[in-house]
């Protein structure tokens, strides 16, 4: 009966922390831990990891099928490597903390889950796809974490929560026990809910904001499949004429529409990711004309585009550009990380970082997509003082809340507002504090247009100065807990 309630524990726990990887549902991870940490602290060994490693790839198999379109015999390998990073802290757990005991042993599990998730994010094509923290998307106070230790200071606490709880709960909630272990974590949980609440409630008025606008291309303008296959350079040379007057259509579209937001009232307008197309031998004169609006309608247009060379091996240029309301392009950046498969087959990979320029209106930083995924590439528009920071995205359905979700923490840790002009996904304005100010949904949207008012206002952040320097120390702690332990074995 005690083995059943276990593997109970582990299910209960499993489906939890999939839910959690997946989801903004923020109880998801804290009472997901604690029942994954007791049944795998209270069955032997081997038998409590390989179960729960076999729940926790079928949980991430189900709650995650549908971030990635591939197929299922794919997909299942990939989440059962998955399951096994996220075994390891459970595995250092039951090898380190009963050395330690005491306060000091419910930082091991916390300290592994940091570890494991931020060299994951490094050295794997996943980024940060998988951390628990983004299930705290929606608990305001702990999202400020982010703004000092990064989202592993998130990890760190509901990992920290879940070890000292388990221990009470081993010791039958016995104070004489366990006061020396549930008294620091109490004290740090609750300072960091505290002051993040107070992070809120201070948070003075922006002094300055812009108009913006994001706009997105009409569904019927190509038929499907089209613009995959033109940016993929499949076009034929006598089918090249007949194309370049489609994109023409596109492109006069993103430029009325332009003109149309700025006599609204825009003074910033950013479109979203791939969506405008156009032939490289056509680029200058296309560029030209988007100069002459921006000039015109006194707007600064950001500008996501794909610069087709047909019949090359990587055809694809995914761009973002920068033209300021006198007409000039003051910036201009190449996509630097890939989307694994597809986009890694097809794109020019750039190499020269976030872009982050001076204009009149303040430093404005710009990155795309799934670049704002990684917390490291975007941390230079926080170190540089970027007031603003530009996202134009291409996501699809299924994820569509969730990569917003995951971007909104950039725009914590930075310090930044983010504008985010997403293709077949949620468009958004978020302010330095994570609040989201308005969205447009692709998909349920009449008008696809969004608007808000922005605050251009840069607040300085810890995150922005020291970087992951909090998840390398979870790494180094770590390592020399693992290398003392043998050490004092022997």
């Amino acid at each position: 009966m005690a083995h059943a309630g276990l593997l109970l524990s582990l299910l209960i726990g499993a489906g939890l922390y999939g839910l959690a990887t997946r989801a903004a549902v923020p109880p998801a991870a804290w009472i997901g831990l604690i029942a994954l940490l007791h049944a795998s602290r209270s069955m032997p060994v081997v038998p409590g990891l390989a179960w729960l490693w076999l729940l926790l790839a079928l949980s991430l198999s189900v709650a995650r099928r549908d971030t990635m379109p591939m197929p299922f015999p794919l997909w299942l390998p990939i989440m059962a490597a998955e399951a096994s990073v996220v075994v390891v802290p459970f595995l250092l757990d039951r090898l380190l903390t009963p050395a330690i005991g005491g306060a000091a042993g419910t930082l091991v599990f916390p300290i592994a889950m940091v570890a494991a998730e931020f060299l994951h994010s490094r050295l794997t094509p996943a980024a940060t796809w998988g951390s628990i923290a983004y299930s705290q998307y929606g608990f305001p106070p702990i999202m400020q974490v982010a703004a000092f230790a990064g989202i592993w200071g998130i990890t760190f606490l509901i990992s920290w929560s879940a070890s000292t709880f388990e221990l009470a709960w081993r010791h039958g909630f016995d104070a004489s026990i366990i006061r020396g272990a549930w008294l620091p974590c109490a004290i740090i949980v609750g300072a960091a809910l505290v002051a993040g609440g107070l992070r809120l409630a201070i948070a003075p008025a922006a002094r300055v904001s812009i108009r913006i606008a994001t706009v997105n291309r009409p569904v019927d303008l190509l038929v499907p499949g089209e613009m995959t296959r033109v940016t993929e350079g499949r076009v034929a040379a006598s089918e090249r004429d007949v194309e370049r007057a489609r994109l023409e259509k596109l492109q006069d579209w993103f430029l009325g529409e332009t003109r149309r937001a700025a006599r609204a009232g825009a003074r910033m307008v950013v479109w979203p990711e791939q969506n405008l197309l156009v032939f490289a031998e056509d680029e200058p004169a296309f560029l030209a004309r988007a100069r002459k609006v921006a000039a015109d309608d006194r707007v600064y247009l950001a500008i996501g585009m794909g610069t087709i060379h047909v019949g090359e091996r990587l055809p694809f240029e995914n761009k973002l550009v920068l033209i300021d309301p006198s007409g000039a392009t003051v910036g201009s950046h190449l996509k630097n990380r890939p989307v694994a498969g597809w986009e890694e087959s097809i794109m020019r990979r750039g190499r020269d970082g976030i872009l982050v320029v001076p204009t009149a209106l303040g430093r404005i930083a710009g990155a795309i997509c799934f670049e704002a995924d990684f917390p490291e590439f975007i941390r230079p528009a926080g170190m540089q003082a970027a007031d603003v920071l530009i996202v134009p995205a291409n996501d699809w359905q299924s994820i569509k809340h969730l990569h917003l979700q995951m971007h909104v923490f950039r725009a914590i840790e930075n310090g930044v507002s983010i504008v985010r002009a997403a293709a077949s996904g949620i468009s958004a304005a978020v302010d330095s504090r994570g609040r989201v100010l308005n969205v447009s949904d692709y998909f349920t949207s009449a008008d696809r247009t969004m608007t808000a008012n922005l605050p251009v206002e840069r607040v300085p952040t810890v995150y922005a100065k020291i970087g992951d320097a909090f998840a390398w120390l979870c790494v180094a702690a770590l390592a020399a807990t693992f290398v003392l332990r043998i050490v004092f074995h022997r």
